[in-house]
């Protein structure tokens, strides 16, 4: 088996980001780009579910797919509904077709 050999700044990726995100939550922000994805009374989980189970796109588009399939499966009487209700629902309709098409662009 060949030696394993890593060059200078040859680690993984993450590690990179790990020194400067450190250095960023000692410093505070600086910069003409700085990205703020909101606060969390728990900032460890957060980057940890981030990490281990998806991103939040990730999230939102499992959540969508499933009310989805809830939404498909329900018998829905719309003379029951709102108008304002079946706004929603159209426009969620909407928003999951809109991002299928960036999906697939």
């Amino acid at each position: 088996m060949a030696p394993h050999y890593t060059a200078p700044l040859g680690g993984a990726v993450t590690q990179a980001f790990d020194i400067w995100s450190h250095w960023f939550e000692n410093v505070g922000q600086m910069g003409l780009i700085n990205v703020n994805l909101g606060r969390t009374a728990k900032p460890e989980l957060e980057k940890r579910i981030l990490q281990e189970v998806g991103s939040y796109g990730r999230q939102i588009g499992r959540i969508s797919e499933a009310l989805e399939v809830l939404i498909d499966q329900a018998d829905l009487d719309r003379t029951k509904l709102s108008d304002a209700q079946i706004a929603a629902l159209h426009d969620f309709r909407e928003m999951v077709q809109a991002v299928e098409r960036c999906k697939n662009a």
